[in-house]
Formats: structure tokens, sequence, C-alpha cells
């Protein structure tokens, strides 16, 4: 029962509710913007598709191997990314990366050919290389391990969000601007998505903090208590050094876990507005409405589940559900593919559940690893996950053009998100789940 009296815990516990949520207003929104950006550039070449393709003759092959090699230069730096931030502070390192993957974002606008495609996504790749895993650390140097699944949630929000705004803006971009000083709808897209970025990149060398001891909008007494509690969480069963997050069998667990997770991940981003044209609808604008649809439910599922999450302190079940609740979706979406409305529903729940499992995953390596070992590792983690941007959409295409269909490569992802689902498993409870390492 509730007392009216105000003990010394109470108090305590509502100091520390002020301090943490005084750090989520300051700190999510922005991140969560920055996020937006970076999910925006990377899939609003599904989007150009719808024109691209047929502008430069580009078959579902070529798309599929340009859309996917974008992660070939962004493995190949996620790691020594992660390493300079280490070095040289993450307000300077994220600010970099933002600008950087923004110019190279508005210069796919001068693709001509399968070439120059190849090249301008590989390098996109490399210069958005280390962002995820440089936000992920970040939030570590803010928020202690029982209060992490929400804050990751809201920031990966940014994935659905980018969703909920990119498909719409994207649509209206490419019918408003067609035509408009002899230029393309996809080449204006690609340009007025990918200035911003620049802009905010700009803003992060200013606004961001490398540490809690930095933070001026912070008084004494809350630093006091922030850095406190991540002492404390500290002195738990965590790895340390560079050589355990990249060697580690935890972390080596992890990467194979996000993988599979990561492979419905980008099934969704790249080929949604593909499912939904392939249902009968045809207009850009209107696929980009109704692609909006399934993120914006992603949101909501997100920020629930990891909600409950936080308060149960429970980890594995809540990340495999979702797997699996992907995994449904996706597979229905096929067996309903040619009514819109049912595709729709079928994409949604898919889409609530893939998303999911990313922000419930990244709890995991964060209460494992710390230090060196973070740095190291959730870059490596997010690395293998990338190799499943390369794999996805290649394979969906190269299955679309020898058979005319997607429907054979969505089932395989949704495979993939059961085998993931059921991974999670092999993780020891007493790892990850709050409630049960603060009782060890």
């Amino acid at each position: 029962m509730y007392s009216d009296v105000a003990t010394p815990q109470s108090t305590t516990t509502d100091i520390e509710a002020a301090t943490y949520s005084k750090v989520a207003w300051r700190l999510l929104p922005f991140l969560f913007l920055c996020y937006v950006c970076a999910y925006l550039d990377r899939i609003n070449v599904s989007f150009a598709k719808l024109q691209m393709s047929q502008d430069l003759g580009f078959s579902d092959a070529i798309y599929g191997l340009g859309a996917g090699i974008f992660f070939v230069g962004y493995l190949m730096f996620e790691v020594p990314s992660n390493l300079i931030l280490l070095k040289v502070g993450a307000r300077r390192w994220i600010a970099r990366i933002m600008v950087t993957w923004g110019a190279i974002s508005a210069g796919m606008m001068f693709v001509s050919s399968p070439t120059s495609f190849y090249i301008l996504r590989f390098l996109l790749g490399v210069a958005e290389a280390g962002f995820i895993p440089a936000i992920l650390l970040y939030l570590t140097y803010w928020f202690p391990n029982s209060r992490r699944s929400k804050v990751t949630a809201l920031f990966l929000t940014g994935i659905p969000m980018s969703g909920v705004i990119g498909g719409p803006l994207s649509g209206w971009m490419m019918t408003h601007f067609n035509g408009h000083l002899g230029m393309h709808g996809w080449q204006w897209m690609f340009l007025l998505q990918g200035l911003p970025t620049v802009l905010v990149g700009v803003v992060a060398f200013f606004f961001l903090n490398d540490k809690v001891a930095d933070a001026k909008w912070l008084t004494a007494a809350e630093k006091s208590l922030i850095q406190h509690d991540l002492a404390a969480e500290q002195q738990g069963q965590h790895l340390h050094s560079i050589k355990d997050g990249l060697t580690n069998p935890k972390v080596l667990l992890l990467a194979g876990i996000y993988f599979f997770f990561t492979m419905g991940l980008y099934g969704v981003s790249f080929w949604l507005p593909s499912l939904v044209k392939a249902s009968g609808v045809t207009d850009p604008l209107d696929v980009g409405l109704l692609s909006s649809i399934p993120y914006a439910a992603a949101v909501v599922g997100m920020i629930l589940i990891s909600r409950n999450s936080d308060a149960t302190g429970e980890r594995r079940w809540h990340l495999s559900l979702a797997g699996l609740l992907g995994a449904a979706g996706l597979f229905a979406s096929v067996l309903v593919a040619k009514d819109t409305t049912w595709a729709l529903v079928a994409l949604t729940i898919g889409t609530v559940g893939v998303m999911a499992t990313i922000s419930q995953f990244w709890v995991l390596p964060a209460s494992i690893l710390t230090g060196g070992a973070a740095a190291a590792g959730i870059a490596f983690v997010n690395s293998v996950g990338s190799i499943s941007g390369v794999v996805s959409p290649y394979v969906i295409g190269l299955v679309q053009t020898a058979s005319g269909t997607a429907g054979a490569g969505v089932f395989g992802l949704a495979g993939s998100l059961v085998i993931g689902s059921i991974l999670v498993f092999t993780i020891p409870a007493a790892l990850v789940n709050v409630a049960k390492r603060k009782r060890d």
C-alpha cells in the first residue's frame, strides 16, 4: 500500500526520476532527429527505386546490389570508427559522421549508371559507419542499464518515424519536383533530404557533451547521482577490454542473433514500398502514405514493449516474442499480397515486431559490455548485422527478378526472425535481466 508520508527512499526515487527525465529531454529529441536523418538517408533509395529504376534502366538485381553495397563500406569501417570516437570524443565524431554522409547522400542525385550507383552507395556506407554504435555507446554514458530499454527504444523509434515522415515526404518530393530545372523527382529527393543532415551535423558539434562531467545544464548533485549509478553497475558481470569486445563468445553469440533480426529489418526497410506497390497501388505519393502506416504503428509498439521491459526487468521474452510477431506478419503479408488492405494489416503487424526486436536487442550488449569492450563490441555486433543488409536486399532482388515475386524471399526473412527468436534463449537470463542481476 502507498503511504501519504514521504520516506527517504521515495524522495530519493523522485530525485532520480527527475534527474534522468531531465537528461532524456535534453538528449533524446536531438539524437532522435539525428537518427531520423540517418535512416531517411539510408532508405530513401527504396522510394527512389519507384522512379530511378525506370529512368536509368536498373533491374531489381542492380537495385538490390546497390542497396546492399552500402553495408560493405559500413561493415569495413564500423569498428575503427567507434575506436576513433574513444580518442576524439562523441561530440566531434558524431558531427563528422553526419556532415560527410549528408553530403554524399545529396550527391546521389548525380547517379547515372550502375557503376556510379554502386560507388556512391559504398561511400555512403563508409561515411555513416560508426554512427549507430556511437549513439548506443553514448547512451551508456548517461543512463544505467535499468533505464536503458526505454531510452534506447525512444532513440530507435527514429527508424519507423523516418518511415512515417519519409514515405509521404519522399513521395511528395518525387511527384511535386519531377521535371523542375530538368531534374527527375528522385534527384530532388536525394538533394533535399541530404543537405539538412549536414546542418544537423554542425549543430551536433555545439549541442552535445562528451560526458556527464561536461554538462553545464546539470547540477553538481545530478552529475554525482548519474556517475554513482553508472559506476555501481560496472561492478557486475561486464567485459572491459577491446579484445573482449571482439572475441568473447558472448559477443559472438550476440552478433549472430542480431544478424538474423536485421535480415527482417532490412527486408522491411528496402522492400516495403515495393510490396505496397505490388498489392495494386501505383501512385508514388499513395505508396508513400500507405507505407507510413506500418511505421507509425511500430513507434507505439516499440515504446510500449520497452516500457514493460524496464518495468519488469525482463529482456529475453520481450525480444523473442517481438521477433515471432514480426515473422508472423511478414509470412502473412505474402499470403494476402494482392489485397491492399490485408497486405497492409499484415505488413503493419510484421513491422511492429521487426522494429521492436531492434530496440529490445540493443539493451543486451550494454548489459554485458563496458569501456573499450563496449566501444568495440557494439560496433562489431552492428557490423555483423550489417552483413544482413548486404544479403537481404540482394537475395530478395534476385528472387524477384527470377520469379516475378518477392514472396519466397519474404518467407526467408520471416524464417530468419524465428531463428533469432530461438537463439535469444542461449543467453543466460542472469546476464541481461535487471531484476535477476539485482537478486544475485
